[in-house]
């Protein structure tokens, strides 16, 4: 969304505040999205998309940003496509595009049969489920995307014709409960696989843990957001078919155009609620905004990087972002979705609960 239409700046021109990280990390974010399209669209294959995720999609692009990506495909496999990876790489490393992290889940090319059919059982690996689930959290296509949106609405329809309970069900809400849960399992997956990463990778760990605190946090936040956002934002009567049952395919439209709202937005869409004090958004928000400073700032960021946890205790840096992170979930998603607002408390507390 542009600045004139988001959300986001509608909020902080109701608080009349600024928050300067914000609006400079989105427009870094646009100036980037088109320098890639510029840079890496004619070396991209029919029947894929270059699909960026992380920070850029996000709008939230700092100085310290690499570049996550995949060549998603979805038609048939050839050896061109192998050798389109290799431009690819060639190209952003050329640019100085900084590389992916070292965990292989992007960087590389994933076709969409897994990502469409393999959702939950023994196929569906930690990589597979973090590959859909961020395509529809936090993905956007630099340049062609037809691929990209082929591959949203297909996940999301198998997410809803899989629903029982949400297509056949007699539940007054309408809450599609699989992607709610596939969601819900990757947040819990990202939590534990920190533990698993502090045992094993001694650098970063703090930074790690202050994104997984916020940045993800956030991820997170937006996805139970898409699945309440039937009732949040739909005319739930559009909904509805001709045997009065939900419409699967209306339900995957709007859905659509949820999944297309970044997170930052789709939770300033909420904040924007009459019954949300202004205290709450200001909190996430404010808390937000100064942890993109933080990221902004190379030496500070640096400085969490090389982080040991046996140095946490001495680091003003960290005992800073920490406040930050206690801030935005202790004054700020805990008020929303447990305090201020009661049909978000009765949707987080029913669905997102238990």
């Amino acid at each position: 969304m542009e600045p004139s239409s988001s959300p986001l700046w509608a909020l902080a021109d109701r608080l009349g505040c600024d928050w300067p990280h914000l609006r400079a990390a989105h427009s870094a974010s646009q100036v980037e999205h088109q320098r890639l399209v510029g840079l890496l669209q004619s070396a991209v294959p029919p029947d894929t998309s270059f699909v960026a995720f992380g920070s850029l999609a996000r709008g939230e692009l700092t100085s310290g940003s690499d570049l996550d990506w995949t060549l998603l495909l979805d038609g048939r496999t050839d050896k061109d496509h192998h050798r389109a990876v290799r431009e690819l790489y060639t190209r952003l490393e050329d640019a100085s595009v900084k590389a992916p992290g070292p965990s292989g889940v992007f960087g590389s090319m994933v076709s969409s049969y897994p990502i469409l059919h393999q959702i939950g059982g023994q196929d569906d690996t930690n990589r597979n489920t973090t590959q859909r689930i961020l395509l529809l959290l936090e993905s956007t296509a630099i340049g062609r995307s037809q691929a990209h949106e082929r591959v949203l609405r297909l996940v999301l329809e198998r997410y809803v014709e899989d629903d029982r309970g949400l297509i056949y069900g007699r539940a007054a809400r309408l809450v599609p409960r699989v992607l709610l849960n596939d969601i819900a399992r990757y947040w819990r997956t990202v939590t534990i696989d920190f533990v698993d990463k502090q045992k094993h990778r001694s650098d970063g760990w703090a930074l790690r843990n202050v994104k997984l605190r916020l940045s993800r946090k956030l991820i997170y936040i937006s996805g139970l957001l898409i699945c309440f956002s039937l009732e949040l934002h739909a005319d739930k009567s559009t909904l509805i078919g001709d045997d009065d049952r939900p419409d699967p395919t209306r339900l995957v439209n709007f859905m659509l155009q949820r999944v297309r709202c970044r997170p930052l937005d789709a939770l300033a869409e909420v904040c924007l609620r009459p019954l949300v004090k202004p205290d709450t958004a200001r909190a996430l928000f404010d808390s937000y905004d100064a942890f993109l400073g933080v990221l902004d700032d190379a030496e500070r960021r640096d400085h969490l990087r090389g982080l040991s946890v046996d140095e946490l205790g001495s680091s003003q840096v960290f005992r800073d972002v920490s406040r930050l992170a206690r801030r935005f979930q202790d004054d700020g998603v805990h008020r929303l979705f447990f305090e201020d607002d009661p049909t978000l408390r009765e949707l987080i507390t029913h669905y997102g609960v238990f």
